[in-house]
């Protein structure tokens, strides 16, 4: 049989893979400002793909009837579920009526900040440039809308998503009444008012029912609505059910070959008849239905616009069209005659993604373990079934069309063997072979139920474990959070000493040891921080506290039980099947991966010690392939300059030296371990270094306390600290002028003379010399070396504090490995979008 693409040939936007989701958006405010797609914003263009609906041409008619000679109805309301080509048919209108020599106007609810937009004042400063005669916060009143409207005759009111800007005008107090109220009385001054002009019209847009994700408020104002024009309009219902398929071939293919096409369909009804898949009187039926959705299968549609248009997430002429111009493009290279259900590809990505949203996300993990993963069960049918029939891939195309059958938003699901022969096999395959496959997938699929043929994300396995669970003491989870901390909690070479729980504050040394403190109860730090048993903590600055996220308890405990019941099933329950064993071992390795994860999503606040508080730093999710809280708590603090390893002199000089002569080292050691929120460094050989290195380069000196006062003894030489009593650091100043006093003791009076000539001299250029450059921005694009990724942060946090806005973009490109896709998914792109992080720009190159 000849591949399909050569019979329906995809729009060029599918086949060199330019093809973006925002071409299915219609948004009429983008049009109106010539912006989106061009798909929408060139009339060509989209008429060239736009399948006429008998809806459609009716609307257009009508509307050039109103404007063109004022008959007909003056408010038009266009009503479908979500997703039914409202929005799609205003666009059509806006084209036609510029055509016409029109004046449009746009009132597009989504698009417009009801706190600054009023939908009068909008119209009129669409017809006129300004808006006077409405502004103001109250309707205007029917009287100024017809003199305006008269003026701009004729005039289309394009008012699209109402609804919305309605929900959100209820929140805005425009005296004792609000903003939606205003908004009602104004459609109702509108509609009445377009009626007086002759030649306007308004055509506005409303669900056929209350969104779900509305409130209660929402669905009175929805009622409101409706009654208002109701009094006034018609109803219109751009696309009709049976019109869908037309609608996909239109904007999906560039051309179809009927010929081809009907070549195609007749071979395969003629076998269906044979394989008693259709009686014979069905085939004139199906064969009308097949010709009419080709390349699709008819329950390709039928099970994407009936079952999965059901879901009221899901927007059903667009979500069919965008589902399927994926589907499209992920089998432009495979030689197959039809589009089957089963041909779906729920290992790509985007695919599986378009479905899963509407579903919750942990069906990614029934698809991954029954479907897609290597391992799956439909992966081990593949492989055991004959040798002959092992390129169909028999075990995953039925699994999936399984899948695809298993949902609706009105709880219809599952589907019969029959129909999935119908729906799976080609003419060069019986029919026969499904029933096998069927047979094997039972024995095989964790998730498909065993009261009929759809998918379930609840295993028999599982519930067992959900028994257990609720069991489950809570001093268990307690000992066993414990446990999973002090595991993952042990020092390594870093340089923080690590306490868990401690009972008691007198359990935390009050030494110079930098400390990271895990607590229970995020409340106690202050009480750990203030107090070392019964004398008040004198060492405050090297404390640290990890504390959980009480938002995720729940989640974590949950984790636990999860993990505590899936231990007790293995050891205790003995009557599992060899089946249920397996599945339990790769349950219980799967949450012992993610230990460590689910750990740190719990234990993320971080408390820094500060001059008057805390400052708090959310972790937030944990580094790919991180197992250590000691590691990642340390590299945090000391990126973001909480710890430094190494001190630079400038920074002593300027911190301590700026406004006195010297300062006592022990002293100043001290004060870093005692004072919150001054540096803290790794040990105290990190400020004995930065000392000498300072001494050394001259910007300070070393000496010691006398009876007679500070003396330099060591300037702009290596010199060893000590960090002992009575050593001090010197400003350089002050060295310069004790090892002058030393040389005037002998220095003869001339000399005397003419060195105070030359330093006043010096004086005086000081005095005039200019301020040191500054920079008012700094733009860098660098090249970061593999490892040295913690140093730029660290560099970036500095700029942070200098400057009051970073505009921060990254380009990672790694090679020399590779990356399973499913990972490339959750631990890559999850995790930057739970970070907030917006990718711009994508490119993965396949293995």
């Amino acid at each position: 049989m000849i591949a399909f693409t050569q019979v329906a040939i995809p729009h060029s936007d599918i086949i060199e893979g330019r093809l973006t989701m925002d071409v299915f958006a219609a948004d009429l405010w983008q049009v109106k400002n010539n912006k989106g797609p061009v798909e929408y914003t060139d009339k060509d263009l989209f008429f060239k793909k736009t399948y006429e609906t008998k809806g459609l041409r009716n609307l257009i008619e009508v509307a050039e009837n109103r404007l063109k000679r004022g008959t007909g109805d003056p408010v038009i309301q266009l009503q479908t579920p979500f997703g039914g080509g409202k929005t799609h048919a205003l666009i059509a209108l806006y084209h036609k009526a510029k055509e016409w020599g029109v004046n449009v106007v746009v009132l597009d609810g989504t698009a417009f900040d009801a706190k600054e937009v009023r939908l009068w004042e909008e119209m009129e400063r669409q017809l006129t440039g300004r808006a006077e005669k409405t502004k103001g916060n109250s309707a205007p009143g029917k009287d100024k809308l017809i003199e305006l409207l008269s003026k701009g005759s004729p005039v289309l009111v394009l008012i699209d998503e109402i609804l919305e800007y309605a929900t959100k005008a209820a929140a805005i107090k425009v005296g004792d009444s609000n903003l939606a109220s205003q908004t009602l009385a104004f459609l109702q001054e509108l509609t009445g008012a377009v009626s007086s002009v002759g030649k306007a019209l308004v055509v506005l847009t409303l669900p056929s029912s209350t969104p779900e994700h509305y409130d209660e408020n929402a669905a009175n104002l929805f009622l409101q609505l409706q009654k208002l024009v109701g009094r006034t309009e018609r109803i219109y219902t751009p696309v009709l059910d049976d019109e869908i398929e037309y609608i996909v071939r239109k904007r999906l293919f560039e051309r179809v070959d009927e010929e081809k096409a009907k070549q195609i369909v007749d071979d395969f009804v003629r076998y269906a008849v044979e394989e008693k898949l259709l009686k014979s009187e069905e085939a004139s039926w199906y064969r009308e239905r097949f010709l009419k959705s080709y390349p699709f299968k008819p329950d390709v549609i039928e099970v994407l616009y009936k079952r999965w248009g059901s879901f009221p997430t899901f927007q059903r002429t667009r979500g069919v069209l965008r589902l399927l111009a994926l589907v499209v493009r992920d089998l432009i290279d495979k030689e197959i005659p039809f589009i089957r259900l089963g041909d779906f590809n729920l290992n790509d990505p985007e695919i599986k993604r378009e479905l899963t949203k509407h579903l919750g996300p942990e069906w990614e993990s029934v698809i991954f373990q029954d479907i897609t993963s290597p391992n799956s069960g439909a992966a081990v049918v593949d492989e055991e079934i004959q040798v002959s029939y092992k390129s169909y891939k028999l075990g995953s195309v039925v699994s999936t069309t399984i899948f695809m059958y298993s949902f609706s938003g009105k709880g219809e699901k599952g589907v019969t063997a029959q129909e999935i022969k119908n729906s799976v096999v080609y003419p060069t395959v019986p029919s026969s072979i499904v029933d096998t496959v069927l047979s094997k997938l039972r024995e095989k699929l964790f998730y498909l139920s065993e009261e009929g043929l759809f998918f379930t994300n609840q295993p028999n396995l599982n519930n067992m474990l959900i028994s257990r669970e609720q069991n489950i003491d809570d001093e268990k989870v307690v000992e066993r959070e414990r446990q999973i901390i002090q595991e993952f909690a042990r020092k390594d070479d870093r340089t923080l000493e690590v306490y868990v729980w401690p009972a008691n504050h007198r359990d935390v040394p009050d030494d110079e040891r930098l400390k990271l403190v895990v607590l229970k109860e995020p409340e106690s730090r202050m009480e750990f921080l203030e107090n070392c048993g019964d004398k008040p903590r004198v060492n405050r600055n090297v404390l640290f506290f990890l504390c959980p996220d009480e938002d995720q308890r729940i989640a974590f405990e949950k984790f636990l039980r999860s993990l505590i019941a899936t231990e007790q099933v293995r050891e205790e329950v003995t009557s599992l099947t060899e089946n249920q064993k397996k599945q339990l071992e790769e349950k219980i390795k799967s949450l012992k991966s993610r230990l460590y994860e689910e750990l740190r999503k719990y234990y993320r606040r971080l408390f820094v010690p500060d001059v008057d508080d805390f400052q708090e730093i959310d972790l937030g999710i944990p580094a790919f392939g991180a197992s250590s809280l000691v590691s990642e708590v340390f590299e945090r603090l000391r990126s973001e300059g909480h710890i430094v390893q190494k001190i630079a002199p400038v920074l002593i000089k300027g911190r301590y030296l700026s406004n006195q002569d010297y300062v006592e080292t022990k002293k100043l050691y001290e004060a870093l371990l005692r004072t919150p929120g001054e540096t803290r460094v790794v040990s105290k050989e990190v400020l004995a270094q930065g000392l000498a290195e300072g001494v050394k380069i001259g910007l300070f000196g070393l000496g010691r306390l006398g009876e007679n006062g500070p003396m330099c003894d060591h300037f702009k030489k290596e010199v060893q600290v000590r960090l002992d009593e009575g050593e001090i650091v010197v400003s350089s100043e002050l060295c310069s002028k004790i090892s002058s006093s030393k040389e005037d003791a002998y220095k003869p009076a001339v000399q005397k003379e003419t060195d105070q000539r030359i330093s006043e001299d010096v004086a005086e250029l000081k005095q005039e010399k200019k301020p040191e450059r500054a920079y008012k921005s700094v733009h860098l694009k660098l090249n970061v070396p593999f490892g040295k990724v913690s140093e730029v942060v660290r560099t970036i946090n500095y700029l942070q504090s200098r400057f009051s806005s970073i505009n921060l973009q990254i380009d990672v490109k790694a090679t020399g490995g590779s990356l399973d896709k499913d990972e490339y998914e959750n631990r890559v792109k999850e995790a930057l979008m739970q970070s907030n992080v917006k990718i711009e720009e994508e490119e993965t190159e396949p293995w």
